[in-house]
């Protein structure tokens, strides 16, 4: 082997600073998997590696490795024009870049475009090809994908050295350690980058040894499930967590679906330590899959669900529901309604809501989307479920949604709302957090940021222009609001790396060329640094 190269690998949580109280607790506690995974294959190739995950609180210039040969960023879309300026930075510096996790996923084309590497699907020999070959490919990066996910990924013991630097940056004692058992899921939820990806099981005795290790380590330690589906081999996952753990030595969170979540499952769950579970509801008129409803629609599974999740609440101290707000299948006022009416008889469980958004390659129905002409070219840094809704919806025009939107948000956060979440709740950690996200970022924030826009569609022609499709130029709203979250970064950002095509995905599956035509990517460049500078 030559000489070990300088390896920098960056975890981006955040997208921008923040001082949002949320966002301070839990960002330290949302760490990827596959970051530290990858940082743990550079050290078995022999390689030198700098750690850094980026949760919004630390000074992200100071925190990068000035010497580096090879830097790997793993970034959701949100983060992407970050990413991209660091990329550029890097680049100038002399270093190759590597891009990886959801956003290489979702529009590898575009990253391309910015990155030397853009992975898909990554395993170890994928990383040990880069490592290999680690050069510059410019203009555009080489796209490489393992023929699926990994069969295995390495555990927390491996993971540790990265993991714990993460961990002590959260203030409180709650600080949760990611695991996976799983990757990929049964369901076929149209809008979901997980419906494709075929579900596989990862090893139970590698469960078992990551808790027994932790145990060891960390004083009654939190874990936090990333799989997309937890306990989809219900018997067999908590079974494994039986074997390694006393009850109640670890707690743990996952996201899963009521389809999983019986009485007996539950009665199962809460012996072995789970504090937290976040089912999907999604709609009130399709999933009934997932919700475990068959074909009950409106108030019929509004009824049926909120019984369930009280079931929930009576085992699992800590309820998280999750709703997609603009589906085709939502018209008029009756989607807004029913949630409030749900909220009403299930006051105990926090309702997250998002935006139905597109995200590139992600899912099948983006083609459809694409194909009629639906998908917005929103810059990514605000397609983070909540601040953009990159689809036109079908069956509302802009104004009305927002009015729903807002009006449905006042109501989950009200005063009002929130003591009766708190009386609805096991008294403790849940309804602390609960009121934490309330009235941080998440609660009181996005109510500030919606009707903020609500305001601009009236008031802001470009506004209007740009939501209805008119044309493609960015609105100074959006302009200001990345260049005062990239800061100094703003200035590293590569010329056209601010617009992308949202139409590439079906101009792939077509043939065609991905990329903006240079016509119209110089346009658009011009305009932005027009309103960034002028």
């Amino acid at each position: 082997m030559g000489k070990p190269l300088r390896v920098g690998i960056l975890d981006l949580v955040a997208r921008a600073p923040t001082r949002a109280l949320y966002p301070r607790v839990m960002n330290p506690s949302l760490a990827s998997v596959m970051p530290q995974a990858v940082a743990v294959w550079c050290e078995e190739n022999g390689h030198d590696v700098t750690f850094v995950c980026y949760t919004g609180f630390e000074d992200l210039l100071a925190e990068l490795p000035a010497q580096t040969d090879l830097l790997f960023i793993g970034a959701f879309t949100q983060a992407a024009q970050l990413a991209y300026a660091i990329s550029s930075m890097f680049r100038q510096r002399g270093a190759v870049t590597v891009l990886g996790g959801p956003h290489a996923r979702c529009y590898p084309d575009d990253a391309r475009k910015y990155f030397d590497y853009v992975l898909g699907f990554t395993d170890k020999t994928t990383i040990a090809e880069v490592l290999k070959d680690c050069a510059p490919h410019r203009p555009l990066g080489v796209h490489l994908n393992a023929l699926r996910q990994p069969s295995h990924l390495p555990g927390v013991r491996e993971r540790w050295k990265f993991i714990a630097p993460t961990l002590a940056k959260c203030p409180t004692r709650i600080k949760i350690v990611p695991m996976i058992g799983s990757l990929g899921c049964p369901y076929t939820c149209s809008f979901c980058i997980d419906s494709v990806v075929d579900y596989q099981p990862m090893s139970c005795d590698q469960i078992r040894e990551d808790l027994r290790f932790l145990v060891k380590t960390v004083p009654r330690p939190y874990v936090g499930w990333h799989d997309p589906n937890f306990g989809v081999r219900f018997d067999d996952f908590l079974t494994a967590i039986e074997d390694a753990v006393r009850p109640g030595i670890v707690s743990f969170g996952a996201e899963s679906t009521l389809s999983l979540l019986s009485e007996p499952n539950l009665k199962r769950l809460r012996a072995a330590g789970f504090k937290a579970m976040l089912p999907g509801i999604e709609s009130w008129f399709s999933l009934g899959n997932k919700a475990k409803t068959g074909r009950k629609q409106g108030l019929d599974k509004v009824e049926q669900v909120s019984e369930h999740v009280n079931l929930i609440l009576e085992h699992i101290p800590y309820v998280q529901t999750n709703f997609v707000l603009g589906l085709d299948d939502d018209s008029g006022s009756e989607p807004f309604e029913l949630t409030k009416r749900f909220l009403d008889r299930t006051p105990g469980a926090f309702p997250a809501y998002s935006l139905l958004s597109a995200f590139g390659e992600a899912a099948p129905l983006n083609l459809e989307l694409q194909r009629a002409g639906r998908v917005l070219p929103f810059p990514f840094h605000f397609l983070n479920n909540n601040q953009a809704m990159n689809v036109r919806p079908k069956h509302y025009k802009w104004p009305d949604f927002y009015d729903r939107l807002i009006d449905l948000s006042k109501y989950s956060f009200s005063w009002k709302t929130i003591a009766r979440r708190a009386r609805g709740t096991q008294p403790g950690f849940a309804t602390w957090v609960n009121a934490v996200r309330a009235i941080s970022s998440e609660g009181f924030g996005r109510i500030r940021y919606h009707t903020a826009i609500r305001r601009l569609l009236d008031t802001d022609r470009s506004v209007r222009a740009f939501f209805e499709g008119e044309t493609s130029e960015l609105p100074a709203f959006y302009v200001e609001r990345m260049k005062r979250d990239l800061g100094p970064l703003w200035a590293f950002l590569p010329p056209g790396a601010l617009v992308h095509d949202p139409q590439a995905y079906l101009a792939k599956q077509r043939g065609e060329t991905v990329a903006l035509s240079a016509r119209r990517a110089g346009k658009v460049a011009r305009a932005v640094s027009k309103l960034a500078h002028g």
